[in-house]
């Protein structure tokens, strides 16, 4: 659910990111791995943009979301916490992470403040590779996730200048 709603972080208020795994399994009835890795494609597209839309963007998200899971259950023997339970160091988790679709180098370091800060993944030099800014790890109340997203707005304005 947590890499799920990563991948739909996106373009999105964060609040619908990560309420799509949720409703993603109440519309499959599951959120088995390997199933969503070998599920029709079409079929999955139309569990994303059965009203409402799990995404501003559900065909694009329900093919990232799959290729996430075919690469989960490749690499990973269809065990999503063994992308963080078994890294060696910071190096390799930030390594795992980033390798998988949908992952980019800001997601992956929000990803490992999240695993730090919320499930205290910390193996040894996850600092470096941690997100320094507020982001959805550090979001505890409507007035951390409103600087939070105080913040996400500021870093893409910068980004556009």
């Amino acid at each position: 659910a947590l890499l799920i709603g990563m991948v739909l972080d996106q373009q999105v208020k964060m609040e619908k990111a990560f309420a799509g795994p949720y409703e993603l399994k109440r519309r499959l009835g599951h959120l088995d791995v390997r199933e969503i890795a070998s599920m029709d494609p079409e079929q999955l597209d139309k569990a994303f943009r059965e009203r409402p839309a799990l995404h501003r963007f559900p065909g694009n998200m329900a093919s990232r979301v799959q290729a996430m899971c075919v690469m989960v259950v490749k690499d990973f023997g269809g065990d999503a916490e063994s992308v963080w339970r078994d890294a060696r160091d910071g190096d390799d988790l930030a390594a795992r992470i980033s390798r998988l679709p949908g992952f980019g180098e800001m997601k992956t370091r929000i990803l490992i403040a999240v695993l730090a800060k919320k499930f205290g993944v910390r193996p040894a030099g996850w600092e470096k590779h941690a997100a320094t800014w507020h982001s959805v790890a550090d979001v505890d109340s409507a007035e951390s996730m409103a600087h939070a997203r105080e913040v996400k707005r500021d870093m893409k304005a910068k980004a556009k200048r």
